[in-house]
């Protein structure tokens, strides 16, 4: 195990130096489930290997008497089922699972963000069926990089079932079998252990860091991907010039903006040798003895208000004698609004902001501190190194007055400012980090080798015992005969560890030039002659653009300003422009709803039932189920020209099972002009919607339909709320790709695109029902 052997437990709160190297924030296999730059999704499955997640967890919930409960519980993952016990089971093989249950295809993982436990910050988990939500559980986590462990386990879990429903005829029916809800408070028996599972993966420190918050953050180091704040999948319009270095950080300037007249937008960049979990964790600590190591200007930092697990209100005061001698004292208020990307990119959006508790004091001055953002992305390290690397990317926007004299040489006085101590943070990052070997010296993602598998079950004996509940089934599920745990004194085997091969990306730039234009005669069926599809024989409640300039409306581009995964991606990792959309846009609704509007092809007044639209060989209606007051409902319809050849990966995709469209329907954002906050809020990475939201699908006749909703999301609700308070200003592209996963899918295509130019949501048309 490469966690550190656990110690006993001593009193509730007290602190305690785990080391770091030791940490156990470990949870990958060689292959990432969730990474795009990677080829991922089947290989570990079908390569016959055999994986295990186990760590320390807090399984949160209502009991029978509506009492909540917050009990310390050791999660184990084999295959697609998951059992909770009181003690681990490695130390006690005759421990019982207190709780088990099936990781079925409609379980939903959704990650609320920060929640107070016991006075400590802890990183909540919720798992719900995304047919039936009120079956739903929570657990807790230590940290937000244990989070993401979980949540890639239960993804891997996920992946096992559909891997067993694919090659198994027998499995669809014992799927279904394992899909009834068995709500019966039952014990359940005592399962055969037996052997064949390869490869065990520790996630967490053990119970005692959930108890007793250690004075150094826990980290785990990813060496196995590579990321690149500022490479994406949209080709941005920014163009960065470094124009200072200071302590190893890179200060740049985005010059392609810097004669608007508007702000600047400037830049710190640094490597930081951490994890990026380790370094999150730093950076959204208000703890002032930790920042006072770091932060040369927000040190003393009180959180106000927290709205929700990603978003919070902080106060700061800071003495700027050290900038301007004459200055009185200042005080500030920002919020704070964070998500981690599928990519495991960490993304903060900090505002200015006002707040009711905090008026105007006495003696101090109220400071307007610049809008600014974190991104803190995993960089590859060395087969044989021990450390973990991140890179940081601080942005910020500041006057004009006074930086472009700085810049020049002109004026010294910059160094005496606000932006430049916010800048500096970065550096001063980067220095206390290296000054902290708990920190830097982490040990390298690794497998971890069971010293005996009689504590795995091999998949058939898992099915002959009792385990018909769905795992939110059984966590959701309280016993009044559970009791508070007591069980401190457990100790962790230590075992083996085994590093992981580096791999190493080789990016061609040559190969960036190049443009990807799909295989009409592959994906369409070449036999038929393709029909004419006449823009005026289709319209929808949003207007057709009637040029560049025109307002509330929408237009298809094309696809070169998308990157896709090129043909030999999975060699090289390479990417590629998007050509021609293979479907064309041929109208776009833009409803308003009380309540989220699905099924809406089966409209009596939906395009897809009218005559022209009954004609069309295959229609696909995108509808992006809009969370707000009141919601909203944009629906895409692409239309093919021909039919769809059904062997073809757009025909597996249409006429295939939910779990593997899930797994490939990815979508493209892109802000194309707008406020540059917006535009870090939204990212430039390709997102896999049947993993971050809930996606249904509809598929008769001649089109299929899908339905995403975005409120599913806590962190897809939070960043629409922010797109919603610009939509008036902003330009948004949207590009539809279907994810290439095997040789002979390569090169990805562009299925369809969309722009919506500065939409007004007032213009939108309510949908009767």
């Amino acid at each position: 195990m490469a966690s550190g052997a656990n110690k006993k437990v001593g009193a509730e709160g007290a602190s305690s130096e785990s080391g770091g190297s030791e940490s156990g924030s470990e949870g990958r296999p060689v292959n990432n489930f969730d990474n795009n730059n990677t080829r991922n999704d089947d290989n570990v499955i079908s390569g016959g290997e055999k994986f295990e997640y186990s760590g320390w967890v807090y399984h949160l919930g209502v009991n029978s008497i509506g009492h909540e409960y917050c009990h310390l519980r050791f999660l184990f993952i084999r295959g697609k089922y998951a059992e909770m016990y009181k003690r681990d089971p490695h130390d006690d093989p005759s421990a019982k699972p207190i709780r088990r249950g099936v990781v079925g295809h409609t379980l939903m993982v959704e990650e609320l963000g920060r929640r107070k436990i016991n006075l400590n910050d802890f990183y909540i988990l919720r798992f719900y069926n995304r047919l039936d939500e009120t079956k739903k559980g929570e657990i807790a986590c230590d940290t937000a990089g244990d989070a993401r462990k979980w949540m890639e386990a239960f993804d891997h879990a996920k992946q096992q079932a559909a891997y067993e429903l694919s090659r198994r005829g027998s499995a669809r029916n014992k799927l279904n079998m394992e899909d009834e809800i068995n709500l019966e408070k039952h014990r359940p028996r005592v399962r055969r252990y037996a052997r064949g599972w390869k490869k065990l993966i520790r996630i967490g420190q053990g119970p005692e860091m959930l108890l007793r918050r250690s004075s150094s953050l826990g980290a785990g180091g990813r060496p196995d991907a590579y990321f690149d704040a500022d490479s994406g999948d949209v080709v941005e319009a920014h163009q960065w010039k470094c124009v200072r270095t200071m302590g190893g950080v890179r200060i740049f300037e985005d010059v392609s903006n810097s004669k608007n007249g508007k702000g600047i937008l400037v830049k710190a960049v640094g490597v930081v040798d951490a994890n990026a979990d380790t370094v999150f964790e730093i950076v959204l600590s208000l703890d002032r003895n930790k920042r006072y190591e770091w932060d040369t200007i927000t040190g003393d930092l009180e959180m106000l208000d927290s709205v929700n697990g990603h978003y919070d209100v902080v106060y700061g005061t800071f003495n700027p004698r050290y900038l301007t001698w004459w200055q009185s004292k200042r005080d500030f208020i920002f919020s704070r609004q964070w998500f981690r990307g599928q990519d495991g990119t960490y993304t903060i959006l900090q505002f200015p902001c006002e707040h009711k508790k905090r008026p105007s004091r006495s003696g101090y001055e109220r400071t307007i501190i610049s809008p600014s953002t974190w991104e803190i992305s995993n960089l590859s390290t060395s087969s044989s190194s021990n450390t973990a690397r991140c890179l940081v990317t601080q942005m910020l926007e500041i006057s004009p007055r006074g930086w472009l004299k700085w810049r020049n040489n002109d004026s010294q006085k910059f160094e005496k400012t606000v932006p430049y101590a916010l800048l500096s943070q970065v550096a001063g990052l980067k220095e206390y980090v290296g000054a902290n070997p708990a920190l830097t010296s982490v040990s390298s993602t690794s497998f971890v080798q069971s010293k005996i598998s009689h504590v795995s079950s091999s998949s058939s004996e898992f099915e002959d015992a009792e385990m018909a509940d769905e795992f939110y089934d059984a966590i959701s599920t309280d016993s009044s005969s559970e009791d508070e745990d007591d069980d401190n004194d457990m100790e962790v085997n230590k075992v083996k560890k085994i590093k992981l091969k580096n791999v190493s990306w080789a990016i061609a730039s040559l190969a960036l030039k190049r443009t990807s234009a799909p295989d009409t005669n592959k994906e369409l069926n070449s036999r038929e002659p393709p029909i004419n599809l006449e823009p005026s024989q289709f319209y929808g409640s949003m207007r057709r653009a009637k040029d560049e300039g025109d307002k509330n409306c929408w237009s298809s581009p094309d696809g070169t300003g998308f990157m896709i995964r090129g043909k030999t991606y999975l060699k090289d990792n390479t990417k590629v422009k998007g050509g021609e959309p293979l479907l064309k846009l041929i109208a776009v609704d833009w409803f308003k709803v009380d309540n989220s509007a699905t099924k809406v092809a089966l409209h009596p007044k939906s395009l897809v039932q009218n005559d022209a639209g009954k004609k069309l060989p295959f229609v696909l209606v995108i509808n992006l189920e809009v969370p707000a007051k009141p919601n909203y409902s944009l629906v895409l319809y692409y239309a093919a020209d021909r039919p769809v050849n059904n062997t073809s990966l757009l025909g597996k995709f249409a006429n295939g099972t939910d779990l593997f469209r899930d797994s490939r329907f990815k979508l493209i954002p892109s802000i194309a002009e707008g406020y540059w906050m917006v535009k870090r809020a939204v990212g430039t990475k390709a997102c896999k919607l049947g993993k971050a939201v809930t996606c249904k699908y509809l598929r008769q006749d001649n089109f299929l339909e899908i339905d995403i909703d975005i409120g599913s999301s806590s962190v897809a609700r939070s960043v629409i709320g922010l797109v919603l308070g610009y939509i008036t200003s902003i330009v948004v592209d949207l590009a539809i790709v279907i994810e290439a996963q095997e040789e002979e899918e390569l090169p990805e295509y562009i299925l369809g695109t969309v722009r919506l130019n500065q939409v007004r949501p007032e213009s939108a048309v309510p949908l009767e029902v």
